[in-house]
C-alpha cells in the first residue's frame, strides 16, 4: 500500500476534542456494539460525547439505539439525533432500514467527509467512530484527512478473526495512527455456577497485543443479554448499569478518559 507522505494537515472534527476510533479489520466479533456501549459508559463518566457510524454498506447505529427519525437539517449541517444523551449520525438515518448502499469508493469518501465536517457535532469531549470491517476507503480517509486520537482494537479470540485484525494493525500502524489497545470479545462464557468456557478458543487476542506490542485493555465474555437488549435498542450500560458487562465498560471508559482528559 503505498501512503501519501505529502498530505495536508489533519484536521479535527468540528465542535469535537478527541476522535476515537473502534475498529478490527473483521467484520461480526462486535464492534458497534462495543462502539455503541463504551459511548454510553463515557457518558455515564461526565463526558459529552457523539457516536458515528462510519460503515456506510452496513450501519448498526439505528437499531443498537433504536433510532427511526431523520436528522433535522439548516440547510448547510445536519443536526444529529440525541438518544441517551449521545449526539448519534448514521447514513442509516436518512435511508430505509432495507435500502443497500451499492456505491463505488469515492461517494463512500463523499458521505464520511459530509458526516465529518457537515453535522453540527457539539462540544464534544470524545466522538466515537464505529469503523466499518476491512482496510479500505473509510479506514483511509479518517487515518489520512482527519486528527484521529486513537484507535482501540476489537477481535474475538479464534485465528480466522485475528487473520484480519493483524493487517488492521499493521495498516494502523503504516497510516501513524495511534492504537490505543486490544479488547478481546466475546472472550468466553460464564455458567452460573461460575465456571468458563472458552468457545472461541483462548488467549488469542492477548497473544497478538503482545506480538505488535500493543496494550492488551481487557476481556468481555459472551452474555446473551448484550445480544438481547441490543436487538431492542437499549444497550446494555443504558438499560443494566448494575450489570457486571457494564462495569466492565465503564472501567475501559475510565481508561480512556485518564488517557485524554
Amino acid at each position: 500500500m503505498q501512503i501519501n507522505k505529502s498530505l495536508k494537515t489533519k484536521n479535527p472534527i468540528p465542535g469535537t476534542k478527541f476522535t476515537i476510533a473502534i475498529s478490527s479489520a473483521k467484520g461480526g466479533v462486535g464492534k458497534s456494539t462495543f462502539a455503541t456501549n463504551l459511548s454510553l459508559a463515557l457518558n455515564k463518566t461526565g463526558c459529552k460525547v457523539g457516536l458515528l457510524d462510519a460503515d456506510i454498506y452496513g450501519p448498526s447505529l439505528p437499531k443498537l439505539f433504536s433510532i427511526n427519525e431523520k436528522p433535522e437539517s439548516d440547510g448547510k449541517n445536519l443536526k444529529p439525533i440525541k438518544k441517551y444523551n449521545i449526539q448519534c449520525m448514521s447514513i442509516g438515518f436518512l435511508t430505509e432500514e432495507q435500502t443497500p448502499m451499492i456505491w463505488r469508493g469515492p461517494m463512500v469518501t463523499s458521505a464520511i467527509r459530509t458526516f465529518t465536517q457537515k453535522v453540527s457535532w457539539d462540544n464534544l469531549d470524545f466522538i466515537i467512530i464505529d469503523m466499518p470491517p476491512g482496510t479500505g476507503d473509510t479506514q483511509l480517509t479518517f487515518s489520512q484527512e482527519i486528527k484521529m486520537d486513537g484507535v482501540i482494537i476489537i477481535s474475538t479470540p479464534q485465528e480466522i478473526a485475528l487473520q484480519d485484525v493483524k493487517r488492521g494493525i499493521k495498516m494502523f500502524d503504516k497510516l501513524g495512527v495511534k492504537i490505543i489497545g486490544l479488547v478481546d470479545n466475546m472472550s468466553y462464557f460464564l455458567t452460573e455456577d461460575g465456571k468458563k468456557y472458552p468457545i472461541f478458543g483462548e488467549g488469542g487476542v492477548k497473544r497478538t497485543a503482545d506480538e505488535f506490542n500493543k496494550q492488551f485493555l481487557g476481556e468481555i465474555p459472551i452474555d446473551p443479554e448484550i445480544g438481547k437488549l441490543g436487538d431492542l435498542g437499549k444497550p446494555i450500560v443504558e438499560d443494566k448499569p448494575e450489570h457486571d458487562i457494564s462495569k466492565i465498560y465503564l472501567n475501559f471508559a475510565n481508561k480512556i478518559k485518564s488517557i485524554y482528559l
